[in-house]
């Protein structure tokens, strides 16, 4: 799914969302932004940073009104990359770090490339950022991006200024996408460049630990499932693979301690230090894997666990609960193992309207790849010492982009969003953008669903962005692709919406 196309069909504006729960009402705190992606409280004041991920820029506003900008990155703004998550240390003020998801600019020009015609046989030199052009003139074209282009970096936040300067970098990421180069690829010239499935959303743990979620950037090797890569034990891309060394860490959900190391406890630190190199050093920081992409990531508050919303291609988006070790299935699954024969029949037969191929965003492992049914799936799934695959908490039979999602914590809203799960939900093109609730049972980290219809945890819709059997779960709309949204330390809920350029907020208007 090019969730860039998206964006762009659902950019006319809209009127003022609403909420259809009693005592409930939306207003709007920040207006004027260019495509933000996310916000952060800075600590327990309700003063926040606003990202912007075209421009680079990172907005203040205190007491609701912007008073500046504390950092303008370089960054790559092509497709889905630029500046993407945002964290605040737990301990804020008194650790005074922020941490940032973006994606640079490479040094030096790419070749020219149009898009619709092949892709330049351009193999990008420079592996990793550079501190020369971190504050310098932003980028869209596609090709100009080193191959570890996505990082994670800590800032430090200055409270006379309002500004943020740079202190370190924790992680870096694989960005960089031109796997048409025939050689050694095997699938020929004809895949474009690409520049999405970055993922991007940060988080912290009560723990302290920070958690990252990584899309899969396009590569197809072992922690997508596919243990000899797409190229039977060839190199996976220009870069090596398909062990998840530097070039190659990607679909997964990080778990690092504040200076980027790997926390002992993680599920991976033992095989990771067994295996060695490069690939065993990032398996030591990997939480769970199997994973595609999203824009969603939030802690649950009873269980500690992450919770995600995973785009399919075609077929089944997902919520998933992270459990430790988890193995999402990607690529040999996507929805509830017991429906994988819908999974394999929607991804052949249904043409991408861009490409007019049926491609699971890789030309290399087409869907015609795909197992004939779910037990061959199942036995095709790279199960690391300790790994668990886990079915989604909730699926949608056909794509129908859910994006950001938060639990509501407290009691602040009232007793109708008490233990609840909120997930924005952009379904089909041109629509206005939906809020569903989904009911959690009070610390069992399990969604609670009443309707008849989602006892198999599944909304069967009809095609893609549809919104059928996902009726009783709206409670609001109005709010266009919302790629973030976070309860204030007030109890209300910011909902960040990158299509329309604001921020809301759902606060109580009647008093309980």
């Amino acid at each position: 799914m090019h969730f860039l196309s998206v964006l762009l069909l659902t950019a006319a504006a809209f009127a003022q969302p609403t909420v259809s729960l009693p005592g409930l009402n939306v207003r709007t705190v920040a207006s004027g932004l260019s495509n933000p992606t996310s916000l952060a409280f800075l600590g327990n004041s309700t003063d926040f940073l606003v990202l912007e991920k075209n421009t680079g820029r990172v907005r203040y506003f205190e007491n609701g009104q912007l008073q500046n900008i504390a950092l303008d990155l370089a960054v790559n703004n092509a497709s889905e990359r630029g500046l993407l998550g945002i964290a605040v240390h737990p301990r804020f003020p008194q650790e005074n770090a922020i941490f940032l998801y973006w994606t640079c600019v490479a040094v030096e020009p790419a070749p020219a490339w149009t898009p619709g015609q092949p892709p330049p046989a351009f193999v990008q030199p420079q592996m990793s950022c550079a501190d020369s052009n971190r504050l310098g003139a932003d980028s869209s074209d596609i090709l100009r991006v080193p191959v570890l282009g996505n990082r994670v970096d800590r800032f430090r936040w200055n409270p006379d200024t309002h500004t943020l300067t740079y202190d370190s970098n924790l992680i870096s990421l694989r960005a960089f996408q031109n796997d048409g180069t025939p050689n050694p690829m095997g699938s020929g010239p004809a895949q474009p460049p690409r520049g999405n499935h970055n993922g991007g959303v940060l988080r912290f743990s009560d723990d302290g630990r920070l958690f990252v979620y990584v899309g899969d950037a396009g590569r197809r090797g072992l922690l997508q499932n596919l243990a000899q890569g797409p190229n039977n034990g060839a190199s996976d891309d220009q870069f090596g693979g398909p062990a998840p060394d530097d070039a190659h860490l990607s679909g997964v959900i990080l778990r690092l301690n504040t200076d980027g190391s790997a926390p002992v406890d993680n599920p991976f630190y033992f095989p990771g230090a067994q295996l060695g190199g490069s690939a065993g050093l990032n398996l030591q920081k990997v939480y769970a894997y199997g994973i595609r992409n999203g824009f969603g990531m939030a802690i649950d508050p009873a269980t500690g666990d992450p919770w995600i919303t995973e785009h399919g291609d075609d077929a089944f988006d997902e919520i998933n609960r992270v459990r430790r070790g988890m193995n999402g299935g990607w690529v040999q699954l996507a929805g509830p193992s017991s429906r994988y024969s819908q999974f394999r029949d929607i991804e052949n037969t249904f043409l991408n309207p861009q490409e007019m191929f049926p491609s699971l965003q890789q030309w290399r492992f087409p869907p015609s790849q795909l197992a004939e049914v779910e037990s061959q799936a199942r036995a095709r799934l790279v199960m690391l010492p300790g790994s668990q695959y886990v079915d989604p908490e909730f699926s949608w039979k056909y794509s129908a982009l859910p994006n950001s999602l938060a639990f509501v914590q407290g009691s602040a809203l009232g007793p109708d969003l008490e233990n609840t799960l909120l997930v924005s939900l952009a379904g089909r093109p041109m629509s206005p953008g939906y809020l569903l609730r989904f009911p959690v049972i009070p610390g069992q980290g399990i969604l609670r669903l009443d309707d008849p219809n989602l006892q198999d945890r599944v909304a069967d819709n009809y095609t893609k962005y549809d919104l059928t059997e996902s009726e009783s779960l709206i409670i609001g709309s109005g709010f266009g692709i919302a790629t973030d949204m976070r309860t204030s330390p007030t109890g209300s809920v910011y909902i960040v919406s990158f299509s329309n350029g604001k921020i809301y907020e759902i606060f109580r208007a009647i008093p309980l």
